[in-house]
């Protein structure tokens, strides 16, 4: 077979055996927890000073100087966490190594923790990631497409009129070589150019080259300093096939299959971290051996997110 073209799927990656070797106890959790969050040293989050001590009964670090008492976990994506940081660490280890995504319910019975929890603990990671990625802008040659998620109701439209669907916008990176670099699905309020153009402003660095289909609210990406091509495609299975739209379609449809066979619903105002999860482990496959790390890098800088704006929260971005 062509190793060329397997290379992500032959490459080492990070085995649940790593995992327990280095993070299976809570004192090794604990450890490499207090190095990443404080990687020159404890500083008090009141003072900055370093000198503290451990009360050890409370697993609570007080400053010498100012006697702020501080966790491990405040302040972070963990704050306030009943649970064992082995336990979150292997939640993050499924998440993030699963190509075809999690569902809370497969994660409950792996981690043996309530639904509930298992559901909390998922979207509070999938916000992490989202957060991430949202920092980074696409760049270089971009690959637009519109997108709706879910079903019409019988007999209703179907395709951009349809209703009972949700817009996001798909748009793959590629290189000079045309190989696909990075992913950013993020739901928008309607295909308008307005929406475009905010949405451009957010995800696309000034000066990429944008392809598109003809639909007139692409333009929108011109506001945001992107170069449009528009590419007038007449829809229908031959447009899929086009090699401007190449990887964007095929994100697409990757993307569409593996939410549909791995959750049994998403409710529309969660999916964009849904959307954010895929395009989080998409835009790191080179690097399966250390997404774990790079994550809980950034889960540890994460603003804590109680569970009550979890469950509200639409987060259109």
């Amino acid at each position: 077979f062509n190793m060329s073209k397997n290379l992500i799927q032959f490459q080492e990656g990070y085995s649940l055996q790593q995992l327990f070797k280095e993070y299976g106890t809570e004192e090794q959790c604990e450890k490499v927890v207090f190095q990443w969050k404080w990687p020159t040293g404890f500083s008090c989050p009141a003072c900055q000073k370093s000198s503290y001590c451990v009360l050890e009964k409370r697993h609570l670090y007080q400053c010498n100087r100012c006697h702020h008492q501080t966790s491990l976990t405040s302040g972070t994506l963990f704050e306030s966490t009943k649970l064992p940081l082995t336990t979150w660490f292997l939640a993050i280890y499924l998440i993030t190594q699963s190509k075809t995504g999690k569902s809370a319910l497969s994660l409950k019975r792996d981690i043996g923790v309530s639904y509930n929890t298992a559901w909390s603990m998922k979207h509070k990671i999938m916000q992490a990631m989202k957060e991430r990625d949202d920092k980074v802008p696409l760049t270089g040659t971009i690959q637009l497409d519109d997108v709706y998620w879910g079903g019409e109701r019988h007999g209703g439209k179907s395709g951009r009129g349809a209703e009972n669907k949700t817009p996001f916008l798909a748009a793959v990176s590629v290189n000079d070589e045309g190989h696909p670099q990075r992913m950013n699905l993020n739901v928008v309020e309607g295909f308008t150019t307005a929406e475009v153009e905010r949405w451009a402003k957010k995800h696309l660095a000034s000066g990429s080259q944008v392809i598109s289909d003809g639909l007139a609210c692409f333009g929108g990406v011109k506001a945001a300093g992107c170069h449009h091509t528009a590419i007038v495609t007449g829809g229908g299975f031959s447009s899929v096939q086009l090699k401007e739209f190449k990887w964007v379609n095929m994100m697409i449809g990757n993307v569409k299959n593996a939410m549909k066979g791995t959750y049994h619903a998403i409710n529309k105002k969660h999916l964009p971290r849904y959307l954010a999860e895929f395009c989080y482990r998409f835009n790191r496959r080179f690097h399966l051996e250390n997404i774990l790390v790079r994550f809980m890098f950034i889960a540890l800088r994460t603003t804590p997110m109680p569970n009550r704006l979890l469950k509200i929260a639409e987060h259109y971005g």
